[in-house]
């Protein structure tokens, strides 16, 4: 699911059908290939503009610093805020992410109150776009009082254990205007937003305190699951990028002076 994005909701009786785990496989291996594009188009000065509106779109969906680390963090201003906040709102990436969880859910028929057709699609893709609204609009809120800044910068750091654990304290960290970091409390009070207010709207078999702290769990930790993507999926672009690097090859010039034409024979 979307990091920061609300996970659909999962009927009491029935296991998800798809582990947070698998998304997060699916979704490594869906963007790899465009950042891969992009090193290489950087590496050969060739920027493609498809490849590169596809990557911003990419790293604006996972709340990246871009390809900064730790060390290059400064702080945002407000207007930098408000530009990232109205950004995430109309990213194609989420859209499409929301008409998929709401597929599934059409699929799976949760919940079982909203039935099939075309109009409980649109209550379940609703439903998910809702969540994930008032979720960036508290924590955008939230951040910008207390001046946290949840967007994710690389560690700078070798080895994959020191990597993996940095990753996984982002998914509750949030850095302030100094550069220390400390438990984000506009992430989670977003998620935690997201979680329970939707159930004001949800069926009944949906919309006890339970289900919206299930919601709640499941959504937090995939944000700490999505921190390895935003940590190691880089290494994977630049990898497939160099792999695909090809030496020029300049043919040797003709005998005959014409390059169209083979040399004379004798």
């Amino acid at each position: 699911m979307t990091p920061g994005t609300p996970f659909p909701p999962i009927h009491k009786q029935s296991p998800p059908t798809m582990k947070p785990a698998c998304k997060l496989v699916i979704l490594f291996l869906a963007w790899a290939p465009l950042l891969a594009a992009q090193d290489q188009s950087d590496s050969t000065s060739q920027h493609s503009a498809t490849v590169n509106k596809g990557v911003d779109y990419i790293v604006s969906y996972l709340n990246m610093a871009g390809a900064k680390k730790a060390a290059d963090f400064q702080p945002l201003t407000q207007s930098e805020r408000n530009h990232l906040y109205f950004k995430s709102l109309v990213n194609p990436i989420g859209f499409f992410k929301a008409g998929f969880s709401a597929g599934l859910n059409q699929l799976n028929n949760k919940p079982e109150e909203w039935g099939q057709g075309a109009a409980a699609y649109g209550k379940r893709y609703a439903d998910i776009e809702g969540q994930y609204l008032i979720q960036r609009t508290v924590t955008f809120g939230l951040s910008s009082a207390l001046h946290e800044d949840n967007r994710y910068f690389n560690s700078g750091k070798h080895g994959f254990w020191p990597r993996a654990a940095y990753a996984f304290e982002s998914g509750i960290l949030a850095r302030h205007d100094d550069g220390s970091r400390h438990i984000s409390v506009s992430q989670i009070g977003g998620v935690a937003a997201g979680a329970f207010l939707s159930r004001l709207w949800q069926p009944s078999s949906q919309n006890s305190a339970e289900d919206g702290a299930v919601s709640f769990g499941i959504t937090m930790a995939s944000n700490a699951g999505f921190g390895l993507v935003k940590e190691f999926l880089p290494d994977l672009g630049r990898k497939l990028a160099n792999r695909h690097k090809q030496p020029q090859q300049t043919a040797p010039p003709s005998s005959s002076g014409d390059p169209g034409k083979p040399a004379a024979q004798p």
